[in-house]
């Protein structure tokens, strides 16, 4: 059998057509890679279906517009995670300091240490260009996210483990920790200038431990004989 007769043998189907089912799961890819690499207007579609192998054509059978496809890299990347987690934290049997370390730790494992902690960088930077896309990301990310903080502090308090907070507030003490990650880790982190350097793991330690302790020195008073 010849060369040529191989390579239009019917058993050996173009490269394409034989990647059809993966292709929303690497249009995803090759568009989380490339908007937190260059933004999401800088971004072209053109750029994303080269990515993935795939032509522009196929991208917008998947995808409407450039939008709906960084809606699906944020629905797939972070809002699809807080089912998982809304289901271990009802069923978590721990103190909740011990709940809001895990809940810290394992953000920091299945997104902040992923490629899709920059979205969140992408999203504050362009959000007053982009309204739609921040209002997608405040109903998907921030209010879910909020939400089971909020619930993890109001265990604390309802159990008589943390003190009376004003939890809509609280909320942000936890938060702004991860967002100054995030940051980092696309702006200055990613510099290789920089000669400063953050290790998440320890830096998530020492914040859930002022967290609950604070920063005030405890006072001993000595016991009269």
């Amino acid at each position: 059998m010849s060369i040529e007769s191989l390579l239009i043998s019917p058993e050996s189907p173009p490269k394409r057509e034989r990647r059809k089912e993966a292709r929303p799961g690497e249009l995803l890819d090759a568009a989380l890679a490339l908007f937190v690499d260059k933004g999401f207007a800088a971004t072209r579609v053109e750029e994303v279906a080269a990515r993935a192998g795939v032509s522009k054509g196929t991208l917008f059978l998947y995808f409407q517009s450039k939008e709906d496809l960084f809606k699906a890299v944020i629905r797939e990347n972070i809002a699809s995670l807080f089912p998982t987690w809304n289901e271990e934290f009802n069923s978590f049997q721990g103190s909740s300091a011990d709940m809001l370390r895990y809940a810290m730790q394992t953000w920091w494992e299945r997104m902040g240490n992923t490629s899709a902690s920059g979205i969140a960088k992408l999203v504050m930077s362009e959000a007053q260009n982009f309204p739609d896309i921040a209002a997608y990301y405040q109903s998907e990310v921030i209010r879910p996210g909020n939400a089971l903080i909020r619930q993890i502090l109001a265990r604390g308090v309802d159990r008589g483990e943390f003190r009376p907070l004003d939890l809509d507030q609280a909320v942000y003490t936890v938060v702004a920790p991860m967002i100054f990650l995030m940051m980092w880790k696309h702006s200055m982190g990613a510099c290789a200038a920089s000669a400063e350097i953050v290790d998440p793991e320890r830096f998530i330690h020492m914040q859930v431990d002022v967290l609950l302790h604070g920063m005030t020195a405890s006072t001993h008073t000595p016991t009269t004989p």
